[in-house]
Parts: C-alpha cells; sequence; structure tokens
C-alpha cells in the first residue's frame, strides 16, 4: 500500500528537535488532511481527484475586484468572506494532497496567496469594522484563514503570516475569551479558541496557546441553564435550543480536534472537566444517533438546509448528514480517551456504519479524506460492532425522550418556558412552528429514510406526526427568530427507570388558544398516548396528528383499517382503544424546495407521498381527548389482537387533571398528574409524573417534578410494603407496612428519583 504522505508538500522537511510549535503543526496537518491511507485506493481517490477538480474550478473562476474574490460571493454579505475562504482552502487541500491532479502545483499556490493577499488587502484585516453576521467575523472566516496558514506556512512570506494574525486578533480579541457569556459559550467558545491557539502556534506565541487552552475549561462543567451540556444529557445552544446534532457535533468535533494537538505539550489540556466531554458520547449524543442518522429533534434550524445554493459538492444536509458528522467526530475524539471508553465508542461506530444503508458511511460524500482515512480505521479494528441499546433516555433539561426497543425507536420533541417550540433565523427554517408540539419521530428497519428523503421541503407543517394542533394559519418565523417563541409552560418532562417511561407536556399552541395536556407511555412494544383537556377558542378546528408518513416519491404501501386498529404495510401501525370512528386519513402528493424552507437552498422541486391519519377534534372542542398506541413495526395480526384484547391496557386516567395508565403483564403503572391527586394506587400532593415497576416480591418507583419548583412532594403507593431496599437521598421514607408513602425533594432539574422496595 502506498501510505499518503500529503504534508511533504506543506513542509520541506521534519519538525526541528525541541521545536514544539513546528511539532504543533505537523499534527494539525495530519488532524486536518489525514495520514496513512492510499491515495490510489477508493473512496480516497475519487475523493481527492474531486477536491482537485473544484479547485482547478475555483481557481479559473477567482477574479479579484474591490469587493469580491469570485463572482456571486461579494464580501457584503459577510458570507461571502467566509466562502471565499472556503475555497481558498479547497485550493490549498489540493495543493497539498496527493492525487488530487493539482499536487504541488506552482501556479495554484501563486493563485492561492494570491487570493489571501486580496482578502487581506479588501476586507479580512484590523481596519475593518465588521457588519453582518458575527459569525462569519469570528468563526467561518478565521477557522479557514488559520487552517489554510498551517499548510502553506513555509510557502508564505513572515509579513504574509502577520498580515492573518493581526486580522485574526482583531477579530477574535482576547476580551472574547475572557468572558463567558453571549456568542463566546458552548460550541461557539470551542471554535473561537481553535483558531486562537492555531495563530498562537503558527505566530509562536505561547500566551495565545495558553488563553485559548484554559478558556476552553468554562465549557466542559455540567451547566443548568442556558448553554452547554447537562447533566441529564441535554445540549442547548442558543439558549434555548435543543441541539445536540449540529452545535452540540461542532463543539464535540472541536474539542476531539483540540485534545488531539495539545496532547502531551506544554499546553495540554489537564483539566479534569474534559472527562466530562469524554462522557458525553455515551451519555448525550449516542442515544441521540440511530443507524447512521441524527434525530431532527435536536438539530434545530439545520433541519431546512438540505441541498445548499452554495454548495460546492451536492451533498445532502439531512438527520444522516449530522449523525455521520458526529460519528467522525467521535472517532476523533476516540484518540484521547481510555482504551476501554475506545473499544466501546469504536463498537457502536461499527454498528452505526453497518447499518447505515441510506448514505453509507465510509463513502459519505461530506468527508474528506482525513475523516474517511479516520473512520476506516475504526471498521477494520478488533471489536465486533454494536448493535442499538434497548431503553429510554428523558432529556429533561432539553424536553426531549428517546425511548428504544429491539427493532425500532422512536422520539418526543416538545416545548416549555425554557426550551423554544422551534428555532428559524438567516433565512432558516421559517415554518418550523409545530416542532416542538409533541412532535414523534419513529424508525424501524428498513425506513432510515423517513425524514430524510425531502421530508422537510414536503411534509405538510401543520400536520407533523404526533402533534395536536390549530388548524390556525401562521406567519413564517411565527413568534420571532433564534428560539424566541417559547410556550408559558411549565409542566413538561416525565419520568423513566431507563427502560420504559412516562412522558408529558402541557401544550400551549404557539399563536393560538389552543391548550391541551399529552402523554407518552412508553413500554415493551408500544408508546402510549393519550390527550385530554383539548380546548381552543380560535374559532378553527384542532387536530391531533396520529402519524404522517413518508411514503417516498411513488410509495403504495397500503393502508389497512381494522376494529380498532389501522396498518401501514412496511411501517407498522395504530391502536384506538375507544375505536376509530373520529380517525380521518389521507394519501396525497406533496410537492416542495428547500428553497421553501430555506432561503440558501436549491430551488429544485420534487413530489413526495404521504399517508396521513389524524383525530379531528371539530372547531372550538372544549376538553376534547384521544387515545391511541403507536406500534412500530407491529403486523396486522399483532395490532388486530392488540385491539382485541381488553385487559391489556387499562386506562387509569385522561383529564386534565391526570393521565395515567396501567399493564398488569408489564407489572407497570404510570401516571402523569398535571395537579395533585389520586388515581389508582397512586396519590401526590403536588403535581408530578410516577412510574411503578412491580413482580411478585420486589418493585420501583421514580418520581419526578416536571414543574420544577423545588418544593418537596409527598407521593403514596397503596400496595403492602415490607421495607424500603435503596432510595436516592432526595427521598425520605415516611412510611411502610399497608403502603408506601414517600416525601421527594427533586430538585429544580426535573430529574427522576427512585427507590426498590420489598413487597410483603
Amino acid at each position: 500500500m502506498l501510505a499518503a504522505s500529503a504534508f511533504v508538500l506543506a513542509s520541506p522537511g521534519p519538525a526541528m528537535a525541541g521545536d514544539e510549535y513546528e511539532t504543533l503543526r505537523q499534527r494539525w496537518l495530519e488532524i486536518s488532511l489525514g495520514t496513512g491511507y492510499d491515495p490510489t485506493a477508493e473512496p480516497y481517490a475519487s475523493r481527492l481527484a474531486e477536491t482537485g477538480r473544484l479547485a482547478a474550478g475555483f481557481r479559473t473562476s477567482m477574479a479579484p475586484t474591490d469587493t469580491s474574490l469570485w463572482p456571486g460571493y461579494p464580501f457584503n454579505p459577510s458570507a461571502g468572506i467566509t466562502q471565499s475562504y472556503s475555497r481558498l482552502w479547497t485550493m490549498t487541500q489540493a495543493y497539498a494532497q496527493p492525487g488530487t491532479g493539482l499536487t504541488g502545483d506552482a501556479g495554484l499556490l501563486a493563485d492561492i496567496v494570491r487570493g489571501l493577499d486580496h482578502l487581506a488587502a479588501k476586507i479580512y484585516n484590523p481596519s475593518t469594522t465588521r457588519y453582518g453576521n458575527w459569525w462569519d467575523w469570528q468563526i467561518g472566516s478565521p477557522r479557514l484563514l488559520m487552517d489554510t496558514v498551517t499548510v502553506l506556512h513555509d510557502r508564505l512570506t513572515a509579513a504574509q503570516r502577520e498580515a492573518a494574525f493581526a486580522a485574526v486578533d482583531h477579530f477574535i480579541p482576547d476580551a472574547v475569551l475572557g468572558d463567558y457569556s453571549g456568542t463566546s459559550t458552548g460550541a461557539n467558545r470551542v471554535d473561537l479558541c481553535r483558531s486562537v491557539v492555531l495563530r498562537g502556534v503558527l505566530g509562536r506565541n505561547p500566551a495565545k496557546i495558553a488563553l485559548a487552552r484554559d478558556a476552553l475549561s468554562p465549557v466542559f462543567p455540567y451547566v443548568t441553564k442556558g448553554d452547554g451540556l447537562y447533566a441529564d444529557g441535554s445540549f442547548v445552544q442558543h439558549t434555548w435550543v435543543a441541539y445536540s446534532g449540529t452545535y452540540g457535533q461542532v463543539m464535540l468535533d472541536g474539542l476531539g480536534r483540540l485534545f488531539a494537538l495539545l496532547a502531551g505539550s506544554a499546553w495540554a489540556v489537564t483539566d479534569p472537566g474534559r472527562q466530562i466531554i469524554l462522557d458525553s458520547v455515551e451519555h448525550a449524543y449516542a442515544p441521540l444517533i440511530h443507524d447512521g442518522l441524527m434525530m431532527d429533534s435536536v438539530n434545530g434550524r439545520a433541519i431546512s438546509r438540505g441541498y445548499l445554493k452554495s454548495d460546492d459538492r451536492r451533498i445532502m444536509r439531512s438527520d444522516h448528514f449530522h449523525g455521520q458528522a458526529l460519528i467522525a467526530a467521535i472517532a476523533l475524539l476516540a484518540g484521547g480517551a481510555s482504551a476501554a471508553e475506545r473499544d466501546r465508542w469504536h463498537a457502536r461506530i461499527k454498528g452505526w456504519i453497518e447499518r447505515d444503508t441510506i448514505t453509507p458511511i465510509l463513502t459519505a460524500g461530506q468527508f474528506g479524506v482525513a475523516d474517511l482515512s479516520r473512520l476506516h480505521a475504526v471498521a477494520a479494528a478488533p471489536v465486533a460492532a454494536a448493535p442499538e441499546p434497548v431503553g429510554h433516555q428523558l432529556f429533561a433539561s432539553m424536553d426531549r425522550a428517546v425511548h428504544r426497543r429491539p427493532g425500532w425507536a422512536a422520539n418526543i420533541a416538545m416545548a416549555s418556558e425554557r426550551i423554544a417550540y422551534y428555532e428559524c433565523g438567516n433565512g432558516e427554517n421559517p415554518r418550523g412552528w409545530h416542532t416542538g408540539a409533541g412532535m414523534t419521530y419513529w424508525w424501524t428497519p428498513g425506513n432510515g429514510g423517513q425524514y430524510t428523503d425531502w421530508f422537510w421541503p414536503t411534509v405538510d407543517f401543520y400536520r407533523l406526526p404526533g402533534t395536536t394542533v390549530s388548524t390556525k394559519r401562521l406567519a413564517d418565523r411565527a413568534g420571532g427568530e433564534w428560539g424566541e417563541p417559547k410556550p408559558a409552560a411549565t409542566w413538561v418532562g416525565g419520568a423513566s427507570d431507563g427502560e420504559f417511561a412516562a412522558v408529558g407536556q402541557h401544550l400551549l399552541g404557539l399563536g393560538s388558544t389552543l391548550q391541551a395536556r399529552k402523554s407518552w407511555f412508553c413500554v415493551a412494544d408500544a408508546v402510549i398516548c393519550l390527550g385530554a383537556g383539548i380546548t381552543s377558542t380560535d374559532g378553527l378546528a384542532v387536530e391531533t396528528i396520529v402519524d404522517n408518513r413518508n411514503l417516498g416519491a411513488d410509495g403504495r404501501n397500503e393502508l389497512t383499517l381494522g376494529r380498532g386498529w389501522a396498518h401501514l404495510e412496511d411501517h407498522g401501525g395504530w391502536v384506538f382503544p375507544c375505536g376509530t370512528q373520529r380517525l380521518r386519513t389521507l394519501r396525497e402528493e406533496r410537492t416542495g424546495a428547500w428553497s421553501d424552507i430555506n432561503t440558501t437552498s436549491s430551488t429544485e422541486r420534487v413530489t413526495r407521498r404521504y399517508q396521513t391519519l389524524w383525530l379531528d377534534h371539530g372547531t372550538d372542542p372544549v376538553d376534547a381527548s384521544y387515545a391511541y398506541l403507536l406500534m412500530p413495526g407491529a403486523g396486522r395480526r399483532a395490532l388486530a389482537a392488540r385491539a382485541g384484547d381488553e385487559r391489556w391496557l387499562r386506562i387509569l386516567a385522561n383529564s386534565g387533571a391526570c393521565q395515567a395508565v396501567a399493564v398488569r403483564s408489564l407489572g407497570l403503572t404510570a401516571a402523569n398528574f398535571w395537579q395533585p391527586g389520586t388515581v389508582g394506587p397512586l396519590t401526590v400532593t403536588a403535581p408530578a409524573s410516577a412510574l411503578v415497576r412491580s413482580n411478585r416480591h420486589t418493585a420501583s418507583l421514580h418520581v419526578s417534578e416536571p414543574p420544577r419548583t423545588g418544593a418537596p412532594l409527598e407521593i403514596t403507593w397503596d400496595h403492602p410494603v415490607r421495607k424500603v431496599t435503596s432510595k436516592d437521598a432526595s427521598i425520605e421514607v415516611l412510611s411502610t407496612g399497608d403502603s408506601l408513602r414517600l416525601r421527594i425533594t427533586g430538585g429544580t432539574a426535573g430529574a427522576t428519583q427512585h427507590c426498590e422496595v420489598a413487597l410483603r
């Protein structure tokens, strides 16, 4: 095998002994351009050739003027500056990497330097006052500029390098890293530090490296509000937006690169808090990756991007795109993990690689040869591929829940006074209004493209699966931008034992008078969906969207309606304990373009076929309700059996005061108390969520206080209990015997508290 030596052209010789700055520069080259791959083998050969083809086109079309470097990409708006540096970076890769057809081309080098000089002279310099999007000036452009200077370091004059350093110093002054607030938090902080670290390495400025290294530390600890990583695995950016899949990925990727760069050097990241980042791989990110995709409920406004107009490569920015980017970040971060962590992560990555048949990871178009070589190395690692896990994870701090069972997974997205209905901004995602209204995503084998295949530009945004909505028409960007629209709802969350869960949402309609109480009881082979207190005075109809499945371009999947059940071929089905008399169905074709929901996206129009099922609550409903079971992957026989088994499920309550179920075969009683009260064997003194699992000899109780008042609540379970065998410190045992009575002080994070008991 001919191993790539991509950096020979970027550096005329090995690092000098004891020259730590040059050692770090060479290490960054390996991280960013790759090493150890065969440039004549696939997928590297075609990827390198494509880089060369793009670079040749950019070189030919570059036409410097006072206001641009390329036609169509003016310096105002500021995105044109970042796009210009992006093209120069592609040209730089073509110059430095083997097999591009332009490797070591002196004319290409001259054009790259000409472009750098032009940007430095005309716009990206200390005499410019920034305008437009701050991100272009402080993250997008300096990150690409520093990467380019790293590669071309010895081909640039000292004056050219100093011009680049001066621009970075101007647009990212030290004060930006001295205050952990505003736009200098979370993923943004990591990106800022990345540019400053490289500026310090390339400029041989130890103070800059130390400043940026130390400025990473505020990113590590768990937060209790605003941007960052929460103890329950939630990740929030822009203060109110669930963002594990995009900003979270950027943070993980950036930290992985900086940990690897600085390891073993005088500036190694030794803050013990870095272990929180390593722990987050399995605790915060992996639960949201399913067969290679990142669940769209945590991708924010990025769900609207699709094919971008400015793409030099035609790449669909979908849930699989975001998932694969995160997987690549985990592969990078694994280099700084313990051997045990690395083996577990590699096993997960191998599983995702094997199961992602929608956009195969090992040839994914978004990756350059560096990420591809790391992923191929993991695929060849001597560990067995891990299956998707079974269990439930409740991300209470970002109003999300993930339920995994053998063969399927479901994801619930909600909104509260803490988490926005949706985020729009920069012309992106103007119609995401109801994505936080209980949208319920689910996947079964063979349906990994359900939300990938042009779902967002073609779906009816008033009929998102799982939501309860007013049919009131909303303006684009209704409620405001950047996560501004939030309901004044406090009871959102639930309780989980790690396998099953009770999840609930006090729903307040965006821009409407709609109110509802929605619950999802996540169990062994189903999600039990209850709605109650559905009330509106808008003079319009209200609907609960049981589902809205994307059947593809010409899907003919048969919908079968039985007595109390419905089945969609190759997908699964639903059971309606109260009958199907209010169920409405629609098979329709819908046409749209990504540009309909994103001003920077492709105008290409496509058509997709949908199967919609919904419950019509009528105009201005008062205390309307619903009940149905979602059973992913279930066949007609299983659905008919469940619909005919009146003993399997007992709905103990379904009102605006309480929603509760009991499933005797699972030993399960679960309840969402919207107010103090009693249902079945459970009594609470304050709003709460409770889950009880019992067998002949033992039982477990899991309780949370979703309103997060922090005040103690008492719960009584009317069942003989011999003793409490274990409990969280937040639980005080008030009595056992004929019944169990507990006082719980759960704090203000909505976390589940639990105890184990022995039964009499």
